[in-house]
């Protein structure tokens, strides 16, 4: 890069930095952890488990967040004072700069749009369900792959996740599964995710060798914890109980533990199984049943099914949003932003946050 190259490049990231100052003020964030270090130190803190449990994640989240928003504000002063000092005959320093503001960049963008995720929910935990669709125990398998790469995914951006209800596939892999993923912007980043994917590979399954088309669609929902808007009578509810599926072996339950929940007014069906308990998987049921209804309230707000709901499809053909090519060539291609890798081992390995973040370029 030229020196008005860079020149223009730190002006650009600047006003970034200004934006995401404006939104994560360290002091405030400074304050609140203090504010959480001192209720953590009270002699009868631990004796609400839960909030314990909330307070710990809090305080975590924070200081990432803080340590995050130090070493970049630190480290681009550090790089616009080097060029502050520079010519344009300064060649060599010209260039590491320029390969010093290349590593910063990204992380800057990121950490914009971060900034700019202001929707009513983006902010929280998401819950996220995949489900099999047309092509048999192909898709199954597909289902299955989907789920590691967004567990893989949440382990990677410090999220936690648990299981809240899986169904073991016809000879391979999953029917569908939901897992609950906890995070601060989890929901925010996670939403980009919603829609049809379309796997192409040869089938496993095929004693031909031949190529197959599979297909499992995802559903993100944000994780409501309560919120008053959201009315839920006991009246609406039909509520069955039955024998956890799972794995298999010693780890299902014999017993009615497995809870199925019907909101008779909208239709919605919500399921759980993997909690050890009844009571524990109502309560899971219900978390999923209360963010699914909450979404459905803000699609009516926005009056327009695609802003929020992400536009989900009929699973088949013709609906995708992304496409993971493993034959004959290797490649993975999102069909809104047109963004793509031939990277297919790292994306299912969890290395989606590219995908995200070209998304949300578009729609923040």
């Amino acid at each position: 890069m030229t020196y008005e190259q860079i020149k223009s490049k730190i002006a650009e990231n600047q006003k970034s930095l200004e934006v995401i100052q404006a939104v994560f003020d360290i002091s405030k964030l400074k304050k609140d952890l203090t504010k959480l270090e001192q209720e953590q130190q009270a002699p009868d803190f631990y004796n609400d488990l839960n909030r314990a449990q909330t307070v710990g994640k809090q305080i975590s989240a924070l200081n990432k967040k803080i340590d995050k928003l130090t070493k970049i504000h630190n480290d681009f002063k550090s790089l616009t004072e080097v060029f502050k000092d520079c010519t344009e005959n300064d060649i060599e320093m010209l260039d590491e700069i320029a390969t010093e503001l290349k590593k910063i960049e990204p992380i800057i963008e990121e950490m914009r749009l971060t900034a700019l995720l202001g929707g009513k929910y983006d902010k929280l935990g998401a819950i996220l369900t995949v489900q099999a669709g047309a092509g048999g125990t192909e898709a199954q398998d597909w289902a299955e792959m989907l789920l590691r790469m967004y567990t893989r995914y949440a382990e990677k951006m410090g999220f936690d996740c648990t299981t809240l209800d899986y169904t073991v596939g016809d000879g391979a892999g999953i029917k569908g599964a939901t897992i609950k993923i906890d995070g601060e912007y989890a929901y925010g980043y996670l939403k980009a995710e919603k829609g049809v994917h379309r796997l192409v590979r040869i089938s496993p399954f095929d004693s031909n060798s031949r190529r197959h088309t599979s297909f499992a669609s995802i559903e993100v929902m944000p994780q409501i914890e309560d919120d008053n808007e959201i009315e839920i009578k006991d009246s609406d509810l039909k509520i069955d109980t039955f024998h956890s599926g799972g794995n298999g072996g010693q780890g299902v339950n014999t017993t009615d533990s497995a809870v199925r929940i019907r909101h008779i007014p909208t239709g919605i069906v919500v399921q759980c199984q993997n909690q050890r308990s009844q009571i524990q998987n109502k309560e899971s049921a219900m978390k999923v049943l209360r963010a699914k209804l909450a979404e459905m309230q803000e699609e009516e707000r926005q009056a327009n099914l695609k802003q929020v709901q992400g536009g989900l499809k009929k699973i088949e053909w013709g609906s995708q949003i992304r496409s993971y090519v493993f034959c004959p060539y290797t490649m993975v291609k999102d069909h809104r932003t047109d963004y793509e890798t031939s990277n297919v081992e790292a994306v299912m390995d969890g290395n989606i946050q590219d995908f995200i973040l070209e998304y949300l370029k578009k729609s923040v």
